[in-house]
């Protein structure tokens, strides 16, 4: 295909994108002030429901200032050759094909990600702290973006280097070896990460002896689940916002509780919370989720494949000289609409699990500290009780908070 005809389809699909999310997220904005549906009245007091609504507008506001700013700042790049000018200046550095690319994604990830620092640092800053979540300092924030930099650079550069020295030795038929690295390092990542990740942004310990742990352990042998690798997460550092996560299987495995979720439960709702994680774990859902995410990877570079080869895909972003780097960029935005697709299909299915999973948790444990953990987890995020259906369609990797009290009702 004409490189001019496919850098009018990656206009399009920019624009196109930009279009549906707006209008999802005023289709979505419209319903914030419908009634909150009986089952859920308890959730908020009027002061606080008042204050839910305000933090929804002020970020649905916000959200599209900054949906905005990164389409021009993309169309800009795009229509005055910002491609071709970096990808220019690398190779007037270096001549080496690999430390082009890294030197190519480096210039534009980190480049974009200080561009919108002052977004970020507003929402963490402004938004976030008018509203009483942000915890975090300014150093703290800052320090985050450099850890996440150098992360990305070792990590993200050299699983990047592979995949390109794989396409230098085996042309086409990278995509195999890049798959199987590719899903190599995600098993890796999904036994470890909460290992040698996490203690790089957050201190983790044991959970302590008391009638907490006592309550988890005898649930855990109650349904036959061999736990011994509970560890709480200073998520207060940051947010007031709470969570818990499964992660890791096999001997690795653990159930990871924030700080705030210990503080904001009583101690039977943290159980029926862990419950219901114990429910992803058992009705397979953490190895469906890993299987599925290695497919979906290989599908995507099998395709990348077809076309990395084609120089018309490099000039389609303005480069001149077709490279895989530049291949790599075009053929990303190329294939987002086959991934939203996908994420489509994968978030209706999430919704499933998170209902079975619920009802794991009810079966064997109880409905009614799920009910009302899941209450607080709302009220202290302030969460939108009516999300419009689209949204919720399109978004939502969870079912809204009234189908699944519903469900567990039931």
């Amino acid at each position: 295909m004409d490189s001019t005809i496919l850098h009018y389809i990656i206009l399009g699909i920019l624009f196109f994108q930009f279009i549906l999310e707006t209008i999802l997220d005023y289709l979505n904005a419209k319903k914030y002030n419908d009634a909150i549906p009986e089952e859920l009245q308890d959730v908020y007091d009027d002061e606080a429901y008042k204050k839910s609504q305000e933090y929804k507008k002020t970020n649905y506001r916000f959200g599209l200032l900054t949906a905005t700013f990164s389409l021009f700042l993309t169309i800009g790049f795009l229509l005055f050759g910002g491609f071709n000018f970096v990808d220019q200046l690398v190779s007037s550095i270096t001549s080496n094909v690999i430390i082009q690319a890294l030197l190519f994604f480096g210039i534009i990830l980190i480049g974009s990600d200080i561009i919108t620092t002052p977004f970020s640092y507003y929402q963490t800053f402004t938004i976030e702290e008018k509203f009483g979540f942000n915890k975090s300092t300014r150093a703290l924030f800052f320090l985050d973006k450099i850890k996440s930099w150098v992360m990305m650079a070792i990590v993200g550069g050299g699983v990047l280097s592979l995949i390109i020295w794989f396409f230098q030795w085996a042309n086409t038929n990278f995509w195999i070896y890049a798959w199987v690295l590719i899903t190599l390092f995600t098993i890796f990542m999904n036994l470890f990460y909460s290992k040698l990740i996490v203690p790089l942004f957050n201190k983790q310990h044991p959970i302590e002896e008391g009638t907490l742990k006592n309550k988890i352990e005898a649930y855990a042998h109650k349904v036959g689940f061999a736990l011994n690798n509970i560890y709480i997460i200073d998520g207060s550092k940051r947010s007031t916002k709470a969570n818990a996560y499964f992660s890791g299987f096999g001997k690795e495995k653990r159930v990871t509780l924030y700080d705030t979720l210990v503080n904001d439960l009583e101690e039977e709702e943290i159980v029926a919370v862990l419950a219901h994680e114990v429910g992803h774990y058992k009705r397979k859902h953490i190895i469906f989720n890993l299987v599925s995410s290695i497919a979906l990877t290989g599908f995507m570079l099998f395709i990348l494949s077809l076309f990395v080869n084609n120089p018309e895909i490099s000039l389609a972003i303005g480069v001149l000289k077709p490279s895989f780097h530049a291949a790599l960029i075009s053929f990303g935005i190329l294939y987002s609409p086959i991934s939203e697709v996908t994420g489509l299909v994968i978030n209706s299915i999430s919704r499933k699990f998170e209902y079975q999973a619920d009802n794991y948790a009810k079966n064997t444990y109880a409905a009614t500290p799920l009910i009302s953990s899941l209450k607080k987890l709302s009220e202290n995020s302030l969460s939108n009780l009516t999300p419009h259906p689209a949204y919720v369609f399109m978004h939502y990797s969870h079912p809204p908070l009234i189908k699944r009290i519903r469900n567990l009702k039931e």
